[in-house]
């Protein structure tokens, strides 16, 4: 008898475009469902891994319930499409320069968003679990911005066998949300070991699409790659023409950062390394031997790239483009969803 592989999940990040990988895991489990698999998602992902909003979703997966020991996961997915589609606008709700200079007078420009919604939700979502007492295998990636080094945020194991070091699963997601320009660093406690904080941004700063340091945890674990089956979910691949010459050479540095412009250099920058990475990932994983290599990604339409537009005729763009990707993948949904099994206890 076969042996059964373990199946690990990748989410881009992407913000309020995480709408897109999200209704796409609403999908599969829809259909591992029509295949009487009624689990939570994380009975069926030995690990999961995210970035920016993708973090979010790979917690709300991985996470336990608060004060729950049925071994519910933080969120359904019910929960989490509330989030993108409702409770973003509380979240993504931009400050004026009055309210950003009371909140910091020193700092005219500072970041567009008052993190204290986003920090109450996700306390309420997630409680003071931490990353230890994940039900699955769960990787965030993040940036210390004072050791100057990038930080995997994990359950697994380091290199050397030790286990890693571990956080709070609200401060970790607030974490991996923390995209410079948008929201402030976050101090995340350092739980055991030595303790002490961190001061951590997003990693989608070097890494918005954490295929490789989901590949590179599960061989931590001794996985080896020809038992393992990749699911990547993009946050939008192709993005439709929006910038021209004189546009571009008439901003300025200020104008790279402009809200008014959808941030450019930090959306160029994500969907450079998530188009990079998932190009080199399809090969490299490929010629490590690993089982299986699903990138689920697509088109976005005109302005629909924008990292926090949470306006209802842009979630219903979003929704589209998700729709049209579940279409044209609908053939490797049913495969994946009809050989997937709960993982071992």
């Amino acid at each position: 008898m076969a042996r059964r592989k373990h199946f690990i999940l990748a989410i881009d990040g992407g913000g309020i475009r995480g709408l897109i990988p999200l209704r796409i895991l609403e999908t599969l489990e829809a259909r591992l469902r029509t295949h009487g698999k009624t689990a939570p998602l994380n009975r069926y992902f030995d690990l999961v891994a995210g970035v920016s909003t993708g973090g979010l979703i790979a917690a709300g997966v991985a996470a336990p319930k608060p004060d729950d020991r049925s071994g519910a996961p933080a969120a359904t997915i019910e929960d989490l499409r509330r989030f993108f589609e409702v409770e973003a606008r509380e979240v993504f709700r931009r400050r004026g320069l009055l309210e950003r200079l009371v909140a910091n007078p020193s700092a005219p420009f500072d970041e567009r968003y008052d993190p204290r919604p986003l920090e109450r939700l996700l306390k309420d979502r997630f409680g003071w679990t931490s990353i230890a007492s994940a039900l699955t295998r769960l990787v965030l990636p993040a940036y210390d911005i004072e050791a100057r080094r990038p930080v995997i945020m994990s359950n697994g194991r380091e290199s050397d066998g030790e286990r890693p070091e571990d956080y709070y699963i609200w401060q970790a997601v607030r974490a991996a949300m923390a995209t410079p320009t948008l929201f402030e660093p976050v101090k995340a406690e350092r739980i055991g070991g030595e303790g002490g904080e961190r001061v951590l941004v997003d990693g989608g700063l070097y890494m918005n699409n954490p295929v490789m340091a989901a590949y590179l945890e599960g061989r931590k674990l001794g996985w080896e790659p020809e038992d393992m089956v990749i699911v990547s979910l993009g946050t939008g691949a192709e993005l439709a023409p929006r910038f021209t010459y004189p546009q571009a050479a008439a901003w300025g540095p200020l104008g790279w950062l402009a809200a008014k412009n959808g941030v450019p250099l930090v959306t160029m920058g994500r969907h450079g390394q998530s188009v990079t990475t998932a190009y080199a990932a399809e090969r490299v994983l490929a010629e490590a031997g690993v089982a299986s290599i699903l990138r689920l990604d697509g088109t976005l339409p005109q302005g629909a790239d924008d990292l926090d537009n949470t306006r209802p005729g842009n979630i219903i763009e979003l929704n589209g483009a998700a729709d049209r990707i579940i279409r044209d993948n609908t053939v490797a949904l049913d495969r994946l969803a009809e050989g997937m099994s709960e993982c071992a206890d």
